[in-house]
């Protein structure tokens, strides 16, 4: 069985569901409520099947490739440090998303699905989490379970967004990405490190 707090914690750093909100909110203000709920089931079940299919293939994508795993740890837990980096010291999460929505005018799938909900963090994450040495078909699909209990979550969030907008604002959702930053910068370090003693046979 796994840790399904820290799994849970480890996929709402990287997804950051409080985040997607104000991201969520400049993507639909001209739209109706109606309209409003379908994009956010849409962005909800674009970025869930875009993480399934990481989940199934990712590691084959890697075996054709022939890049062993703990390779992709180190390079993964290397990029979701950076990107961990980013949410503390750069732009927020709301800040660079809306800042994309303005150069490309997308709805539901961009900037919402990707890369709001499935980031390359979030992507990153479900790979290293469902790797198949270390974690059996039942264990993966339980960590598939959390990861939907996340997008439920933030889609729950999404419905809710005129409210909590209105609760926290827009600085608020910069400080809970910078929070969730330094929780994935942690992470991330230890994705790193256990791909190092894998890849090095460390016991």
């Amino acid at each position: 069985m796994i840790d399904f707090v820290a799994t849970f914690i480890t996929f709402f750093a990287v997804v950051d569901p409080i985040g997607t909100v104000p991201v969520f909110i400049a993507v639909t203000k001209q739209f109706d409520p109606k309209a409003q709920r379908r994009i956010a089931l849409l962005a909800t079940l674009t970025a869930a099947a875009i993480l399934l299919f990481f989940v199934i293939a990712g590691e084959f994508i890697l075996a054709a490739m022939s890049i062993p795993l703990a390779a992709f740890q180190v390079a993964g837990g290397a990029v979701l440090f950076l990107f961990a980096l980013t949410m503390i010291f750069g732009e927020s999460k709301p800040d660079e998303e809306i800042r994309l929505l303005a150069d490309h005018r997308e709805t539901a799938v961009f900037p919402l699905a990707v890369p709001s909900l499935a980031s390359p963090g979030a992507i990153l994450a479900a790979v290293l989490l469902t790797e198949n040495a270390r974690y059996n078909l039942s264990q993966q699909a339980q960590t598939f379970g959390v990861l939907l209990a996340v997008l439920l979550v933030a889609y729950l969030l999404m419905l809710m967004a005129g409210l909590i907008n209105r609760w926290i604002g827009q600085s608020g959702a910069r400080v809970v990405s910078k929070v969730m930053g330094l929780i994935l910068a942690s992470v991330a370090v230890t994705n790193l490190l256990e791909g190092i003693k894998s890849y090095f046979g460390i016991a």
